[in-house]
């Protein structure tokens, strides 16, 4: 029966995948005119296809004049880098993301941070362990800041059945070796076994502070001037979608939903994200499309002419 398990997560795992990668525009003499972005593409994807974050790439390139835009590439090619958004660990991940960045100069004054789907989170992950170079501003679309608790396309599905796939889904992501090596499971998160979430998640449930209270944590997701969260509203991938905003289900049970504001993270502020949310340091947008289908002038109007344009660190 094992085996079976294997299955339903690999499938679910594999339809996360997101669309988009980026390669690197070299920019030298002189100083930045932009402040440079820093990309994190989702499950499925690479740094550098050009079908994909390419496109998004140009479209920085065009109305950001000049700037440096860099894709994180994890591993040493891009079918390696495709293979470790299934199966590396997202903590190993994070780490060898924070030396790429460290170890580029032209990033050392800061930098702007998009992540897509999963990226989201492991680059809110990188602002709070890794906060030199620093992170200015973060843009999260479509991350599952709360974890994930249901298959994609689940939402369509029947309510008992669909409980019911995703129990067995949770029954295996808690193991160790699954833990370690799917990266899936290391945001998979059971409002029914909060106590099991906390114990065995190797990664959300540090960085979002639930176990033990990192001080660092919080202080240094506190430095971002602005923290951008973008739900998609008919998202069929991610369940539920509200994680998106940092929204999840209440604890104990799987139906009824809770806002960030509700949620024992923000009454507790165990991220600083209440102190954020009250300096107007966090903004909630939404599009009525499913997981990453915005157009490029959707993300041109809400995302680079909102957040990103302006002189290099006089923004």
């Amino acid at each position: 029966m094992f085996a079976g398990y294997k299955i339903v997560i690999f499938l679910s795992v594999f339809t996360f995948g997101c669309e988009y990668s980026v390669a690197e525009n070299q920019n030298h003499g002189g100083p930045e005119p932009q402040i440079p972005v820093v990309l994190w593409h989702g499950m499925g994807d690479s740094c550098c296809f050009s079908f994909s974050l390419g496109q998004i790439k140009k479209i920085l390139e065009v109305h950001l004049t000049g700037v440096y835009v860099k894709s994180i590439r994890i591993g040493g090619s891009e079918i390696e880098d495709v293979e470790n958004s299934f199966f590396k660990n997202v903590n190993d991940q994070v780490a060898e993301a924070c030396n790429q960045l460290a170890q580029d100069t032209r990033l050392q004054r800061g930098y702007n941070a998009i992540g897509f789907s999963q990226g989201g989170q492991f680059l809110r992950a990188v602002a709070q362990r890794c906060p030199n170079p620093p992170m200015l501003n973060l843009i999260s679309l479509g991350g599952q800041h709360q974890g994930v608790y249901g298959l994609p396309h689940c939402a369509s599905l029947e309510h008992r059945l669909c409980d019911y796939l995703r129990r067995m889904l949770n029954y295996a992501a808690y193991l160790k070796d699954v833990q370690r090596k799917l990266v899936q499971a290391q945001y998979w998160h059971d409002p029914l076994k909060e106590d099991e979430y906390k114990k065995n998640s190797i990664f959300l449930a540090d960085i979002n502070n639930e176990l033990t209270l990192n001080e660092d944590y919080k202080q240094n997701l506190q430095k971002l001037k602005k923290l951008v969260l973008v739900m998609f509203e008919n998202d069929t991938m991610v369940q539920p979608r509200q994680s998106e905003w940092f929204g999840f289900y209440k604890p104990g049970q799987s139906v009824q939903l809770e806002t960030l504001q509700e949620s024992a993270i923000y009454t507790e502020d165990r991220l600083g994200l209440r102190a954020m949310d009250k300096a107007g340091k966090i903004d909630f947008l939404s599009i009525a499309v499913d997981h990453l289908q915005f157009t490029d002038v959707w993300f041109i109007e809400n995302i680079i002419n909102k957040y990103l344009s302006g002189n290099s660190f006089e923004f």
